[in-house]
């Protein structure tokens, strides 16, 4: 049985290698990631150049392109059978509420995920001095369960685990997506030839107080664990739109 590992924080990510060793007891891992950083890519797969993939060891594989590139790649032709499970992460920081749409951590997991494998993403909240290691074995303790009882079609988990500073933590709740709070924020200036540019963010995101979400949750210290589908049908619109006249 293999389990595939991927993130965006690319192959040589101290976040990657420790959940490689905490899968290694559940089966077959192997590891198809970014060759290089891929943070907030979301989606994105590349289609206009071909992809260049460097063989590292016999289960180890670094790829030019995105997260989702690295699943299509290995479930598609790297990999000598189809995965049980894809694991992507651990990312570098949270991926809470509407920052979703944004990593290329839970896009990893969204594109196993429409492909029928089942799929986690998992990040560890915090900007420095990472400690990956308890995230690392509450994710094997996950993805056993996610093994033995599978996940419902088009829906894969996103785990967003608090810092405790390299303490082990068994504390979790089942949470929606939160509601994040941006400042909007954007530099100008100009180098030296006088010519503009534009950075965008810089300042740290903001979350709204939802009693239930993921951010309120870590904020709190516990793993939040949010299922996520990738059908992006708003139905409670249906009816509503139908009285249209266009």
């Amino acid at each position: 049985m293999i389990i595939l590992v991927t993130n965006d924080d690319g192959i040589h990510s101290e976040g990657l290698v420790s959940l490689e060793k905490s899968l290694a007891g559940l089966g077959d891992v192997w590891t198809v990631a970014p060759a290089t950083e891929q943070n907030a890519m979301g989606r994105a797969i590349t289609l206009h150049r071909p992809l260049k993939i460097n063989k590292l060891s016999s289960n180890r594989f670094a790829v030019d392109g995105t997260p989702s590139d690295c699943v299509n790649i290995a479930a598609n032709g790297i990999l000598p059978e189809r995965p049980a499970l894809v694991v992507s992460g651990i990312n570098k920081g949270p991926n809470l509420a509407d920052d979703i749409s944004y990593s290329g951590t839970v896009a990893a997991a969204f594109e196993a995920t429409i492909m029928g494998i089942p799929a986690v993403a998992v990040s560890l909240a915090c900007r420095d001095n990472f400690h990956f290691d308890p995230a690392a074995r509450f994710t094997a303790r996950l993805a056993q369960q996610i093994l033995e009882f599978g996940l419902a079609r088009d829906t894969l988990l996103n785990v967003n685990v608090p810092d405790t500073q390299g303490k082990e933590i068994s504390s979790y709740k089942i949470t929606h997506q939160g509601k994040s709070i941006y400042a909007g924020s954007v530099t100008e200036a100009a180098n030296p030839r006088k010519q503009e540019y534009y950075w965008i963010g810089g300042e740290e995101v903001g979350f709204h107080e939802i009693d239930g979400s993921d951010s309120f949750a870590v904020a709190r210290g516990c793993i939040s664990i949010t299922p996520i589908t990738t059908d992006l049908t708003r139905y409670k619109e249906l009816d509503a739109l139908k009285k249209f006249k266009l």
